[in-house]
């Protein structure tokens, strides 16, 4: 199940600043998922993101780093997330650190490769991205591109 759309996509690259996202050709969708373990993964040489479906229904929390919460995404520890959570994880995480992919770290590395960020440096990108973006309120009529709020995260204890 493809939780979000390319305009998912598109709302979210428009908020960052275009140096963010330049190197960016292309994102795909695919059903490579391998049940759910792998969420995205970057073609750097190609420049292009490729996003997975993943099953409808899951927890994300063996996914989250340090410094990040379930809540953090509008779902409880130890349930399984909602739609709404599973989709603001994709956007505003993994894509977010699959565009940290294509940051360039070293422009005089030897290798193609070697010269743009690895996991640790896309996180820091991702995680400050997040902060970032959901810092400033933002007039959408899809939830997906605000924080959750107290009131909905009070209502999934209920």
């Amino acid at each position: 199940m493809y939780h979000i759309s390319p305009e998912d996509v598109r709302i979210v690259l428009e908020r960052l600043p275009f140096d963010t996202y330049a190197r960016l050709k292309k994102v795909h969708f695919n059903e490579r998922s391998r049940g759910g373990h792998i969420f995205a993964y970057t073609n750097c040489r190609w420049r292009e993101i490729v996003l997975c479906s993943l099953p409808p229904r899951m927890s994300l929390r063996t996914a989250l780093v340090k410094g990040q919460t379930s809540e953090l995404f509008g779902a409880l520890n130890g349930t399984q997330w909602p739609t709404l959570a599973i989709r603001q994880f994709l956007l505003y995480d993994v894509l977010l650190q699959e565009i940290g992919h294509l940051q360039i770290i070293d422009e005089q590395a030897k290798g193609k490769y070697h010269k743009f960020a690895r996991e640790a440096k896309t996180q820091e990108f991702g995680m400050y991205w997040l902060a970032r973006l959901w810092a400033r309120p933002f007039d959408h009529p899809d939830s997906v591109h605000n924080p959750p709020t107290k009131g909905e995260i009070r209502a999934l204890c209920s």
